[in-house]
């Protein structure tokens, strides 16, 4: 029996101040960081979990953003994950900013 978790990002509005980039940054290093490297240059606390600079070597990055808004469920211990619209464009922004290529 696979066990399924929302993960519910509690964010305050997005600032205008801070930038799609800059709240994609925060997101994600608050709610994934703990087994994905999520920077250019960190490692992944969990061997197995991909750091997201390599991301759009396996996936074109824009194609997440249906995924992100939907949930993302995959069959391993990652729960899954379902983002507002503000979220997926911050978390896609970012992403598409620290790809490794």
């Amino acid at each position: 029996m696979r066990l399924h978790l929302v993960a519910a990002f509690m964010l305050s509005p997005l600032s205008s101040a801070a930038g799609p980039v800059e709240d994609g940054a925060a997101l994600v290093k608050r709610n994934c960081s703990g087994c994905h490297a999520v920077t250019q240059y960190d490692a992944s606390p969990n061997p197995r979990a991909i750091p997201f600079r390599f991301i759009g070597r396996l996936y074109p990055i824009n194609h997440l953003e249906e995924a992100l808004a939907e949930g993302i469920l995959v069959g391993h211990e990652m729960p899954e994950f379902v983002l507002n619209l503000n979220q997926v464009t911050a978390v896609i922004r970012y992403l598409e900013s620290i790809q490794v290529r």
